[in-house]
């Protein structure tokens, strides 16, 4: 029986949807894993949006609490707000009480990945904040560390991603990931979906 691996993410303006299918290719890399991709719920009013100019939403089907349950393994990916995953995706955790009175999510292993604004802007402290959520719920946390080998050293160009996840720097919005970091997404989601394979026997 095939491993699901569940990549759940919210994007206002793409760059973290970009990393989100990177990973997805790379899970999908690996056989026997069957990978899906997920948006959280937007929690703003179009018109808010439209004031933003946040383009429109991927194609990705909206996920609900419940639905976290079915995978073997999930991957998470959120931009920054102040240094911690963005209310969005914090609502969409927060809706997770049923599962954490019956545990279904522990024992699960779970990846982060995430977008800022700067290098200061919480690349490291994005998904240390996150990983609480996790914790609550017995997940097992599957960081990359530095199994990206060379390309976690890059010191010629602007890099995002840690050893905690993969990750992009936005700017003011119209930087977009880059080679080597979509390279580390793909890394991670192939990575992380052999562990979720190992985990369930396969």
């Amino acid at each position: 029986m095939a491993t699901k691996v569940y990549i759940v993410y919210y994007s206002m303006y793409g760059h973290v949807l970009k990393l989100a299918e990177e990973i997805q290719k790379g899970a999908a890399s690996v056989e026997g894993v069957e990978v899906k991709l997920w948006q959280v719920p937007e929690t703003l009013p179009l018109e808010v949006l439209e004031k933003m100019q946040a383009p429109s939403k991927g194609e990705a089907p909206i996920i609900s609490p419940n639905e976290l349950a079915e995978a073997d393994g999930l991957l998470f990916g959120f931009p920054t707000r102040f240094g911690m995953m963005c209310a969005q995706f914090k609502a969409f955790l927060d809706a997770t009480g049923g599962l954490w009175r019956t545990q279904s999510l522990s024992g699960k292993p779970a990846g982060i990945f995430y977008s800022t604004a700067s290098q200061g802007g919480g690349q490291e402290t994005t998904p240390l904040t996150a990983i609480t959520q996790l914790v609550h719920h017995g997940m097992l946390f599957v960081p990359i560390g530095y199994s990206f080998g060379a390309g976690m050293f890059e010191m010629e160009n602007i890099k995002g991603g840690s050893p905690y996840g993969a990750g992009t720097l936005a700017g003011d919005g119209s930087r977009q990931p880059s080679e080597l970091e979509l390279q580390q997404a793909f890394h991670q989601g192939k990575y992380f979906a052999g562990i979720a394979k190992k985990l369930k026997g396969n």
